[in-house]
């Protein structure tokens, strides 16, 4: 057997011993998890018969995307079934990272050619607004994917079809335009990591509810605008102007749900914003930030459960930030009581879903013992809005603390699944 042969059979030893402990791997994990073959087949789309071979050591799993359609299904990093680690993966994601561009320029006004030469009819009010209500069901839902596609083509046609119009026919044109922009546009990128986009279009936000000269408009925009001013690192002006807007709304407030639904969603930007100043002494931030969700709380009881503005707010949303401001502030006992005083099945905003769970387990993973469950809530806040939570720089902080911290090899496996999908294990 000459040199060639020889490396040519070391080889194949090699990945044949390679095939059998991938195989014997995925067989133990898939019944760990209690998954039959055929169920995996079906949720992966890999052929069954391909599955049994792989298992059995007669085929090499080399393929990445069966790799990856696999590690989803078992909720495992992909390292666990190669020995290997790899680039984490999140398609959904990547697909609005896509369609940044074509948002952009939509944002800088330009306008983007109709779809197959399609056109809006004469009176296009109905459908775009049933266009804007599916965008922002689209950001509550967390499919950012889905969302940064349609944007783009949702914000020309609005602006479109005010600029044809005048009178009050465009004054409710740009009422849907500024809905479209708030929280749709805003937090979409907010979350995805573009807070100068974000601000691009809180700008152009700002522009068209001049216009409207009207102050619970006005308002709103300075809530969104807060909210970017959180995400570039500026608390105490994003509080300076959440303050700024409690008062001149406060001024011209009126008996109707709206308004004091928008007044309590900035007294909770403000208590976020406090918790966040780092200028501030801690006992200061937690009285003051105390003080704006005590008042939050106070509207809440006042408006209910409300979907005003595209937004969720209620008594629900004021439990959500009692957890999350105790896990900012390093309370992390307080969070966690308070998490448990609230009832997930109640929150039905997939987005608000996943924060809960989300900043719950953060506060769980500071606590000794507690890093199990600090897991399970993270997989939970996955299960609600994977898109988001695996955009949150916060998560990937508490997983990458997670993953030195003592815990059963049962929840370290899902640890790392998760790990992988966040981008804090390559």
């Amino acid at each position: 057997m000459d040199l060639l042969d020889v490396g040519q059979a070391i080889m194949d030893e090699q990945q044949a011993h390679r095939a059998a402990t991938i195989g014997s791997t995925l067989r133990t994990l898939r019944r760990q998890r209690g998954i039959s073959l055929r169920s995996l087949a079906q949720q992966t789309g890999i052929s069954q018969g391909y599955l049994s071979m792989v298992e059995n050591g007669h085929r090499l799993l080399d393929s990445q995307r069966f790799i990856d359609a696999i590690a989803d299904v078992l909720r495992i990093s992909p390292a666990e079934l190669t020995g290997q680690p790899a680039a984490p993966v999140d398609p959904t994601s990547g697909g609005a990272h896509a369609a940044i561009p074509a948002l952009r320029l939509a944002l800088m006004g330009l306008a983007l050619p109709a779809a197959h030469g399609e056109r809006l009819p004469e009176d296009p009010f109905q459908l775009l607004t049933a266009r804007v209500a599916r965008a922002n069901n689209l950001y509550h839902a967390s499919e950012y994917g889905t969302l940064a596609v349609e944007l783009p083509a949702l914000l020309s046609d609005l602006r479109a079809a005010a600029d044809a119009r005048h009178g009050y026919a465009r004054r409710r044109l740009l009422q849907l335009l500024a809905g479209a922009y708030h929280p749709a546009c805003v937090l979409l990128l907010k979350y995805l990591g573009y807070p100068d986009l974000a601000f691009v279009a809180v700008t152009r936000a700002a522009e068209v509810i001049a216009e409207l000269e009207d102050p619970q408009y006005a308002a709103l925009s300075d809530f969104f605008t807060a909210h970017v001013l959180l995400a570039v690192g500026s608390p105490d002006q994003a509080q300076l102007r959440a303050a700024a807007a409690i008062s001149s709304l406060e001024a011209q407030l009126g008996s109707g749900r709206a308004p004091h639904a928008l007044l309590g969603e900035l007294h909770l930007i403000s208590a976020t914003a406090i918790t966040r100043d780092k200028t501030r002494a801690g006992e200061a931030r937690r009285l003051d930030a105390a003080t704006h969700l005590a008042e939050a709380e106070r509207l809440a009881q006042r408006t209910g459960e409300t979907r005003d503005w595209h937004l969720n707010f209620g008594l629900i949303n004021t439990a959500i930030h009692r957890v999350s401001l105790n896990t900012a502030l390093g309370r992390h006992g307080d969070a966690a009581d308070a998490g448990e005083g609230l009832h997930p099945e109640t929150i039905t905003a997939p987005g608000r879903r996943m924060a809960y769970h989300a900043d719950l387990g953060r506060a769980l993973a500071h606590m000794r013992g507690r890093e199990g469950d600090a897991t399970r809530q993270l997989l939970l806040a996955e299960r609600a809005g994977p898109q988001r939570l695996r955009a949150d720089p916060l998560v990937r902080d508490c997983v990458t603390y997670l993953l030195g911290r003592p815990m059963t090899a049962h929840a370290r496996r899902d640890l790392r699944g998760l790990a992988h999908r966040v981008g804090a294990l390559n």
